[in-house]
């Protein structure tokens, strides 16, 4: 019986030899920690389909930035859910420089000024019809104009301290018109994360209870990419270059791995990658039935969208996972 020469195992052998050698590390500086700001004081309501995260009013809010901080997480990305009686077709709560984000913006940057601050930049949240642009009769969203809006919520975020803007709206045109509205009104040095490549994704939906961003009609197939399209990913993505993004994202991130491969190797910009709320739920749902082991799953989760070559992600356990491997 003839012996192999090549044996890959011997340096698997043991914990020190297989840390010794391991290609993709986590750390918490590639780690970003979503928030859900609402309106209110003392609020820290569980979101039902998430375990373990909360909508927060912006009290609440910077309690828990101080807290993820702590950890050594260098970002949080921020949503907003205005107040019901607040939102409207034109998305004004978003633009009000007086508004429940640029409120929650001002006081995390005071609380923990080097806790870097990015603000999702969406109508979603802030309108009635619950869409990420303007409907016109008929349902059409319309792309200009909700370029134009979208813009001028980036310059209210910016305003209020965002240290970066972060379209996930999807319109074309729209890192273009951002970028160009901040340099003229002095923030030419404010990043722009685009939502380059986000797919029409059936992972989306306990991410819409915790935003309160659920359309109110039809859904958003119509500007949000088809999960089936691979090269158009691409052109998303080096478009968004081309108009001044800093950083590209993919959202979702485990079902997409091949995409972020592929942005990957066409970039050099750092890519992004954002563990949505279905894969958070997922793991969590599995792990309080004793299926799998929660940590085991999520190191691996997460150690897998790095690999695929996600310089950035953007997820849930941000904490948690900071915390594991401090330890």
């Amino acid at each position: 019986m003839s012996h192999p020469a090549m044996r890959p195992r011997r340096t698997r052998q043991s914990d020190a030899w297989r840390r010794m050698v391991r290609e993709t590390r986590l750390s918490p500086d590639a780690l970003i920690y979503p928030l859900f700001a609402v309106p209110g004081r003392a609020v820290r309501h569980p979101v039902s389909s998430m375990p373990g995260v909360s909508q927060l009013s912006v009290d609440e809010l910077v309690k828990e930035a101080k807290a993820a901080a702590a950890t050594g997480v260098p970002a949080v990305l921020l949503f907003a859910a205005p107040a019901e009686a607040e939102k409207d077709p034109r998305a004004s709560a978003a633009l009000d420089p007086k508004g429940l984000a640029a409120q929650a913006i001002s006081a995390i940057k005071d609380a923990c000024p080097d806790l870097l601050v990015w603000a999702d930049v969406c109508l979603c949240g802030a309108t009635d019809h619950g869409h990420c642009g303007h409907v016109l009769p008929g349902g059409v969203i319309d792309n200009d104009s909700s370029v134009e809006t979208l813009a001028q919520v980036a310059l209210n975020y910016a305003r209020a301290g965002a240290d970066a803007v972060a379209p996930s709206d999807m319109m074309d045109g729209r890192v273009q018109a951002m970028r160009r509205l901040l340099d003229r009104e002095g923030f030419a040095a404010t990043p722009i994360v685009s939502y380059a490549a986000k797919y029409a994704s059936s992972f989306y939906g306990p991410f819409r209870e915790a935003a309160e961003s659920a359309p109110a009609f039809g859904d958003r197939r119509s500007y949000q990419m088809d999960p089936a399209n691979a090269r158009e990913a691409l052109r998303e993505v080096l478009l968004d270059v081309q108009e001044g993004a800093d950083m590209v994202m993919v959202k979702p991130a485990g079902p997409y791995l091949d995409i972020i491969r592929r942005v990957r190797d066409a970039v050099s910009v750092p890519v992004v990658a954002y563990q949505v709320s279905g894969e958070y739920s997922l793991i969590k749902a599995a792990a309080e039935r004793g299926w799998i082991n929660e940590q085991a799953a999520v190191v691996e989760t997460l150690t897998g969208i790095h690999r695929a070559g996600a310089d950035l992600v953007i997820t849930y356990y941000a904490p948690e996972v900071a915390r594991w491997l401090a330890a």
